[in-house]
């Protein structure tokens, strides 16, 4: 194993090391363990949004999860790093290739198209990722984590890169400790660089729902509520929660593709065919354990859109959402997220998460962004090279400091 550090070398070591340990080998008992002791997890984190992934897209992607262990005899898992790698561009993918989408604003930093990339596991689907690791051992975890990714042939992989770090997440800055102390030896170009932000809104302890339209812009406050009048009039408003969201997945997908057509998540592609394989995954796995919901929001009785959130108990996440067409009078996204921001304040919610996307909608509810990060490592010597230079990395012990 190649020393990478540690990051704070007057700290106590111990000695950790990563390995390479397939999804399918971890319990979710493990796994969530770990995910209840990472303040900066998600129900993203969760092992059964992370299984309902891979059964997906598994087809595209490649298993590179790695776990740290206390020592080279210890089975006793300390941290998992979810992990896969992709190609930019799949061999014979040209005609159905996907991408890890970003909003407009600045270009993030172009990786070639041949590149074998290796990102966070699911991260082409889910807003946010990080190491689940106690805070209290990052570092040391990060310095094991890059030293087995130095270690690897160089063929492994062209470019680390690992998106969905919310801002604040003490992983980033020990990621980025270690992948820095590394890099001159291995010859790595680090990158650290805003990928897209979250509009977050905060919800005030004791408010109700009047009390928060109170703190919104007055042109905004009026136009909500004069949507929310109009939707009364038609007939009492209900947000309703699907008890069997596995069996309401196709009321669901309709309302989706009535919204966004060929566009959405759903269209009659192989893509399609494995976005309803992940939600499917998600309704049947995820929500009986109550972090995933899928709600119909219906107006006089006329069912008009559906709503898909995930909820950790301290904030609500505005996952996805369909809606009917013919029922823009009544403004049912206006009505529907009035009507989630309701139901969070009476569970006691201190936040409600609009999730990556500068969409304006979420602005006129005074969402305030939140950074995501991305790291990226690329190597920027010949594969050769690399390996040589990997090779004096092995060299070094933190006494070289």
């Amino acid at each position: 194993m190649s020393a990478a550090g540690p990051a704070h070398p007057d700290a106590p070591r111990r000695s950790l090391i990563a390995h390479r340990q397939a999804f399918d080998s971890i319990a979710g008992e493990t796994w969530d363990a770990l995910v209840d002791r990472t303040p900066s997890a998600t129900p993203f984190s969760r092992h059964c949004v992370q299984r309902a992934w891979w059964d997906a897209y598994g087809d595209s992607a490649h298993d590179q999860t790695m776990v740290v262990v206390d020592g080279a005899a210890s089975d006793e898992i300390v941290a998992i790093v979810p992990l896969m790698h992709r190609h930019e561009l799949e061999p014979g993918d040209v005609a159905s290739r996907t991408s890890i989408r970003h909003q407009a604003g600045p270009p993030l930093r172009p990786v070639p198209a041949s590149a074998t990339a290796v990102f966070f596991g699911a991260s082409y689907h889910a807003d946010y990722a990080t190491i689940l690791a106690p805070p209290a051992d990052l570092h040391e975890i990060c310095d094991a984590v890059v030293a087995a990714l130095a270690d690897e042939d160089p063929s492994r992989w062209d470019v680390v890169d690992l998106r969905r770090l919310r801002a604040g997440d003490p992983a980033t800055d020990a990621l980025l400790a270690a992948f820095e102390w590394v890099a001159p030896r291995g010859c790595w170009l680090v990158t650290r660089e805003q990928e897209e932000v979250c509009p977050v809104l905060t919800l005030p302890a004791g408010i109700d729902f009047e009390g928060y339209l109170g703190t919104l812009d007055k042109k905004e406050r009026h136009e909500i509520r004069r949507k929310i009048r109009r939707a009364e009039a038609a007939g009492p408003i209900e947000l309703t929660k699907s008890e069997d969201p596995f069996a309401d997945l196709e009321a669901f997908i309709d309302l989706h593709q009535k919204r966004w057509g060929e566009e959405g998540l759903f269209p009659a592609t192989e893509g399609g065919a494995a976005s309803r394989r992940f939600f499917a995954g998600l309704f049947e796995n995820c929500a009986p354990t109550g972090i995933v919901e899928l709600d119909f929001l219906s107006i006089g009785g006329r069912r008009i859109a559906a709503g898909v959130i995930l909820d950790d108990g301290r904030t609500v996440y505005y996952y996805n959402a369909g809606v009917e067409p013919d029922a823009r009078e009544l403004s049912p996204g206006v009505v529907m997220v009035a009507s989630y921001i309701q139901r969070a304040i009476e569970l006691g919610r201190t936040r409600l998460d609009f999730m990556r996307g500068n969409e304006p909608y979420k602005y006129e509810w005074g969402a305030v962004d939140e950074p995501i990060e991305r790291l990226l490592i690329q190597r920027t010597v010949a594969p050769e090279g690399a390996a040589a230079a990997a090779d004096g990395a092995a060299a070094t012990t933190p006494k070289d400091r």
